[in-house]
């Protein structure tokens, strides 16, 4: 038997984009390692503060809150934006003329830039000049996102629902489009029902999608910043104020290193924790679908 020729020069291919993210994320990374363990009086001065900034911010109950409003977003979104891409994706043409026309308009929500994004669904949640606003208000029904807490949550909800439900909707597009015609052929042989096709046909079909789909939609959802700062600012009061606004605030707007590098340390153990879950039960599935 033949054996297989390694050839390590390859790896001199990767090298550039190794140097790339060793630039752009290691060494930032490890540079907010030191701000956590270190604290400062000013004029570049350091001074070692051990586990001092992790031990504050376990104990402190405003990250407390900010994660419990994070994780809510974040269960709503998904439980929003999944059934509702998978919904879109099985009412969409399979081909032809209108199946290329809906990808195109399901696609133009994702090339709006994120601040884009936000400043769209400001002036148009605004009750003086905003289409929604203003209609909402001409219906008698009470909406003011800058005042009222719901308004403020379902402004920032139906923003994101809008922006990223196309993502979800393309990836279950995608995995409908894999499954073979013999597939549907034998289902009306057999006479089985919409649901039956569903959830014995399309769905394991789409398992693998949706599972990205998901991954995807998780760590965006709880990274997010950029379309609820613009829109609301965190307000009111605290009431949108999810992690990484907390964490900016506390960063740039009160410039206390120490706790806000421990705050994005444990913030990024938490996306890569979860993270690691989703890639491990899409192992797990591939695995068992092979």
């Amino acid at each position: 038997m033949q054996q297989k020729t390694t050839n390590h020069k390859a790896w001199f291919l990767v090298l550039p984009m190794l140097l790339l993210v060793a630039f752009s994320a290691v060494i930032p990374l490890m540079t907010v390692v030191n701000y956590s363990v270190q604290d400062t009086f000013g004029n570049n001065q350091f001074f070692w503060a051990g586990l001092e900034w992790f031990e504050e911010m376990l104990s402190d109950e405003r990250m407390w809150n900010a994660l419990q409003r994070q994780l809510m977003f974040s269960g709503i979104i998904l439980a929003i934006e999944i059934p509702l891409g998978i919904l879109v994706a099985l009412n969409m043409p399979k081909s032809g003329f209108w199946s290329s026309f809906c990808l195109v308009v399901m696609s133009l929500p994702l090339l709006i830039p994120w601040n884009v994004v936000g400043t769209i669904w400001q002036i148009f949640g605004r009750v003086d000049i905003g289409l929604l606003g203003y209609t909402l208000d001409a219906l008698g029904i009470h909406y003011n996102y800058t005042q009222d807490t719901i308004s403020a949550w379902i402004t920032i909800i139906v923003m994101d629902v809008w922006h990223w439900t196309s993502l979800v909707a393309l990836l279950a597009f995608a995995g409908l489009k894999s499954i073979p015609d013999a597939y549907y052929q034998a289902a009306r042989i057999d006479q089985a029902s919409r649901w039956k096709v569903f959830r014995f046909i399309e769905l394991p079909k789409m398992t693998g999608v949706l599972m990205i789909a998901i991954l995807l939609r998780f760590m965006d959802s709880f990274m997010i910043y950029t379309e609820p700062f613009v829109v609301t600012g965190g307000g009111p009061g605290n009431a949108t104020t999810l992690l990484s606004i907390d964490l900016v605030k506390m960063a740039l707007g009160q410039f206390d290193l120490g706790p806000a590098a421990a705050f994005s340390l444990m913030y990024f153990l938490v996306i890569l924790s979860i993270s690691w879950v989703f890639y491990t039960v899409m192992v797990n599935l591939d695995k068992k679908g092979a």
